[in-house]
């Protein structure tokens, strides 16, 4: 039996991403550069449908037609790494997914670089942490929609969900996900700063108590 989807990246975010799609009835193939991270998570399994694999080859032949690829990799010349390493293995028709936290620019590149080889190259913001992978993260994708509409029924199946609606939407073509999640972790940061900042002001400056900045 070949498997749904395929992960690559087996760090907190990919192996929790991994666990999702399998508590959620993928049969899903996993994979990492170094093996130690695979054994990791294989030790942890629980009869999940989680298969590990130690050469990207038997990892690639493994997925059934048309292959969705997820990488979990660290943004950047990683990414590309990964990319060069399947490409002798896929086909036209293949979709390849970053679920990183790729800066758009190199995205749309990745899409032009992969669109003549017939494989398509969505840009998948995830947004929500390590518990947000496993139990259900905000995602946002870009990329062709037709590509999107093959992968959309994973996608949704692992979101997170607020009135039993999942939280993924199609945010656009090429980069757009990316863009979208560059922006997404602007605001956040920016937030995040602030209190620190009203917080320090609040407790060093005016000698607050913690319950009374509260």
């Amino acid at each position: 039996m070949f498997n749904s989807i395929g992960v690559i990246g087996l760090g907190v975010m990919g192996s929790n991403i991994a666990l999702n799609m399998a508590s959620k009835g993928e049969q899903v193939a996993v994979y990492n550069y170094t093996r130690d991270l695979t054994d990791q998570l294989v030790a942890k399994l629980d009869g999940q449908s989680l298969h590990p694999y130690y050469e990207i080859q038997d990892f690639v032949q493994s997925l059934e037609a048309p292959r969705k690829i997820f990488l979990m990799v660290t943004a950047g010349k990683a990414i590309d790494s990964v990319i060069t390493s399947l490409l002798p293995h896929l086909e036209s028709g293949d979709i390849i997914m970053d679920g990183g936290n790729s800066h758009y620019v190199d995205t749309e590149r990745r899409y032009d670089e992969l669109k003549p080889k017939g494989i398509s190259y969505l840009g998948i913001g995830v947004s929500g942490g390590e518990v947000g992978a496993l139990k259900g993260p905000s995602i946002m994708p870009g990329g062709d929609k037709d590509a999107y509409e093959k992968v959309a029924p994973i996608l949704t199946k692992i979101a997170a969900k607020v009135n039993e609606e999942p939280c993924c939407t199609y945010i656009g073509p090429k980069g757009s996900g990316h863009f979208v999640k560059m922006v997404h972790n602007g605001i956040e940061y920016a937030d995040m700063q602030l209190i620190a900042e009203a917080y320090t002001f609040l407790r060093e400056r005016l000698h607050l108590e913690v319950n009374e900045i509260a």
